[in-house]
């Protein structure tokens, strides 16, 4: 068991590239973490790593070790998983799109933490893209396409998207009745965080999906004040309906061009590719699951 704590710690340290930060996730004073690294080297004869003022760095000896290491880690945990009776249990860190987060996953969390008691949870907010292995974060929420090779995803949900404006922009532009219509109309253009470049309407018929980019006075990297605009009447927006659900049905925005609505908007957990999926992230993935189709039951 000492040496596994000695790769839990290894592992750790070199994916967060520092003793301070390590020792903070795994809720171990500093100076053990030290001594099981010193120890761990003394056992090999190498040198795993490299430290400096600033950082961590792995030596080659060291990266060699972790890709074993993380392996090893991830088979123990999947062999105890493997037994119906061995509860999930240890620190979970999340980060978890804002909107989604607030609407959808933070008002059932009571119910995740009755049901796996073990489990202490850590949650993030953001809509940028996270270094889940610098960072030290288990799995991330995100909305939208997966970019990213290096990560894993799993798919939780495939949410309604609208296409909306305020009745003040309809009423100065116009209502468009087709999609042709659209070339007098502007957006809201929304700025990827992923490729920073704007994202264009999107519309579905029986011919196929149809991207069409708008001119616009404005454009956003934030999904609230994305929304907002669309508020304000400063053009026509694309958005998941929960979003706007109520500004709908207090009249504030309109659906537009409903015989051709936005492809459905994916919701996905990540983890990265090196990692099997512990026992922790299973669950937490399992039960996203659930919440996001009893919500769109």
């Amino acid at each position: 068991m000492d040496r596994f704590q000695e790769m839990q710690v290894f592992v750790r340290i070199a994916e967060r590239h520092s003793f301070t930060q390590a020792a903070d996730d795994l809720q171990m004073p500093r100076a053990t973490v030290t001594n099981l690294m010193k120890r761990m080297e003394e056992r090999l004869g190498a040198r795993l790593l490299e430290r400096t003022t600033r950082t961590v760095r792995l030596t080659p000896d060291g990266e060699e070790h972790y890709q074993r290491c993380v392996r090893l880690i991830a088979d123990l945990e999947e062999a105890e998983g493997s037994f119906r009776h061995a509860e999930p249990k240890g620190l979970l860190r999340v980060n978890l799109q804002g909107t989604l987060a607030r609407h959808f996953i933070v008002p059932q969390l009571p119910a995740f933490l009755e049901r796996y008691p073990q489990i202490e949870l850590h949650v993030g907010e953001d809509d940028r893209l996270v270094d889940l292995v610098r960072e030290g974060v288990d799995c991330v929420l995100r909305a939208g396409t997966l970019q990213d090779s290096s990560m894993i995803g799993r798919r939780v949900a495939l949410l309604e998207q609208v296409t909306v404006a305020s009745p003040a922009y309809l009423a100065r532009m116009g209502m468009p009745e087709d999609l042709d219509a659209l070339a007098s109309h502007r957006a809201v253009n929304y700025v990827s965080s992923a490729t920073g470049r704007v994202m264009p309407l999107e519309f579905a018929s029986n011919d196929g999906v149809q991207s069409i980019e708008l001119t616009g006075s404005i454009s956003v990297s934030g999904v609230e004040i994305y929304t907002q605009a669309a508020l304000a009447g400063l053009g026509i927006v694309q958005v998941p309906r929960y979003r706007i659900q109520d500004a709908l049905e207090a009249g504030q925005l309109q659906c537009l061009l409903t015989d051709f609505p936005p492809p459905p908007m994916p919701i996905s957990v990540l983890y990265p590719h090196n990692r099997q999926l512990s026992a922790r992230v299973r669950v937490f993935a399992d039960w996203l699951s659930v919440i996001f189709k009893d919500a769109n039951a």
